[in-house]
C-alpha cells in the first residue's frame, strides 16, 4: 500500500499537483467526520459483499471475475420480486429481497461453474462473457417491459424501473446518516464466509479442492461438484450486493446508463482488489473494503481540491492489486524455498567427529 501511494504520489506531482494537498484532500474527504465516514461504510458495502464471496471462489482454486454480472442479474431477480407483490409487509419483503438477489446471483455464477467443471471452459472467459451478457439483459428489460411507466407516457423514456415499493426500502441505522441495514448484513455474511470455509466440512472440502485437486479426487470428493458450490456461493454474495445498491439507494429504483458498468460503479472488479488486499480471507476482506471504499469516496474531494482527474484512484487501486499480488507471490516462493531448504537439512548424513589425532598415533599399525 506505501509503495502504491509513492507512485501515486510521483503521478500527482507529473499532474502539477500537490501530493502533500491531495492526500490530506483524500483522507478528509473520506475519513473527516461521520456523514464521510457513513458515506466510505456505504462505499464498501458492495465491495465487501463481492470481496467475501471471491474469496470463497479463489479458495477453492478458480477465479471469480464475473462479480458485475451477478451484481446485475442479482438485482434484477430481486427487482421483479419486489414489483409482483409490492405489498407484501415490510419485515418479510426486506429478507425476500436478499433471497432473491442471492438466488439470482448464485444462478448466474452456477453457470460458469458447471461451464468450468463439465465442458472445460475457462472461467476467467465465461464469467467476462457472462458479465456483458447480463448488461444487455439489463438494457433490453428497462428499455422494455420493466420501463417506468411516466417514462414511457412523456417520451422521455429513462431507462429506470419506476418508484419501487417502500416496503422494500432498506431501513436506515440510527444515527443521523445515510447508513442503512445493508452494511450490517455485508458484515455478518463476510463472517458467514469465514464459517463456510474454516468452520465446517463443506467448506474443507471447497478448500481441499482449490490446494489439491487430485488428493481431493483420491480421497472421494467431488471437485467438480465443488467447483461449481464455490461459483453459486460466489454469485450469491454477488447477488446480495445488487441487493443493497438498488434497495438502500436514494432513487430505490433499477437503473442503468448502457454502459458496461451500469448502476454497479465497477463494485464487481473493486471487491476482488479488496479481497486480495485482505488476504483472501473473508474477515480480512471488512478493512481491506473499508480502506479500498474510502478510497473511492476520497478521490471526489481530492479532486476538487488539487484539481485532478478521480479516475486517479482507479490506478492506485491497479497498483495496489500489483504490489499485493507480488507480495503474494514473493511469500510463496520464499515459503517454497524454506520448506526445500528444512528438507535437505533433514536429509543431509549427521555430522561425524572428527578422529583424536592422539589416539590415531597409539593406534597399532
Amino acid at each position: 500500500m506505501l509503495a502504491a501511494a509513492l507512485i501515486g504520489a510521483v503521478m500527482l506531482l507529473i499532474l502539477g499537483a500537490n501530493p502533500l494537498t491531495g492526500y490530506a484532500a483524500l483522507v478528509d474527504g473520506a475519513f473527516g467526520g461521520t456523514k464521510n465516514l457513513a458515506n466510505s461504510a456505504l462505499k464498501a458495502m458492495p465491495l465487501l459483499l463481492v470481496g467475501a464471496g471471491i474469496t470463497v471462489a479463489f479458495r477453492t482454486g478458480v477465479i471469480n471475475i464475473g462479480g458485475e454480472g451477478q451484481i446485475i442479474v442479482g438485482a434484477i431477480f430481486s427487482t421483479l420480486l419486489v414489483l409482483a407483490v409490492p405489498d407484501v409487509p415490510r419485515f418479510l419483503l426486506v429478507p425476500l429481497a436478499f433471497l432473491f438477489g442471492a438466488l439470482g446471483g448464485a444462478v448466474w455464477g452456477g453457470m460458469a461453474g458447471a461451464l468450468k467443471s463439465y465442458a472445460g471452459v475457462n472461467e476467467i472467459l465465461s464469467t467476462i462473457m457472462l458479465n456483458i451478457i447480463a448488461v444487455q439483459i439489463l438494457n433490453l428489460l428497462l428499455r422494455g417491459p420493466l420501463m417506468d411507466p411516466g417514462e414511457i407516457e412523456r417520451g422521455s423514456r429513462i431507462p429506470h424501473t419506476e418508484r419501487l415499493s417502500g416496503n422494500a426500502d432498506l431501513p436506515i441505522l440510527p444515527g443521523g446518516t445515510r447508513l442503512h441495514l445493508g452494511v450490517v448484513v455485508a458484515v455478518l455474511m463476510a463472517v458467514a464466509c469465514y464459517v463456510l470455509l474454516f468452520r465446517t466440512t463443506q467448506g474443507l472440502r471447497l478448500r481441499a479442492s482449490g490446494h489439491n485437486p487430485f488428493a481431493s479426487l483420491y480421497a472421494g470428493m467431488s471437485v467438480k461438484r465443488n467447483v461449481v458450490l464455490a461459483f453459486m456461493y460466489s454469485g450469491a454474495m454477488c447477488g446480495m450486493a445488487g441487493v443493497t445498491l438498488v434497495f438502500g439507494s436514494e432513487g430505490h429504483r433499477l437503473a442503468t446508463d448502457g454502459g458496461a458498468t451500469t448502476f454497479t460503479g465497477a463494485a464487481g472488479f473493486n471487491g476482488i482488489v479488496a479481497a486480495l488486499f485482505g488476504g483472501l480471507h473473508p474477515l480480512w476482506t471488512i478493512p481491506a473494503s473499508f480502506l479500498f471504499g474510502a478510497l473511492l469516496v476520497g478521490a471526489n474531494a481530492m479532486q476538487r481540491a488539487v484539481q485532478v482527474p478521480a479516475a486517479l484512484i482507479l490506478a492506485l487501486n491497479g497498483l495496489v492489486v500489483v504490489f499485493v499480488v507480488g507480495s503474494m507471490q514473493a511469500r510463496a516462493r520464499l515459503g517454497r524455498t524454506a520448506a526445500r531448504l528444512r528438507a535437505e537439512a533433514r536429509e543431509s548424513p549427521a555430522d561425524t567427529e572428527a578422529p583424536d589425532p592422539d589416539a590415531a598415533a597409539e593406534a597399532p599399525p
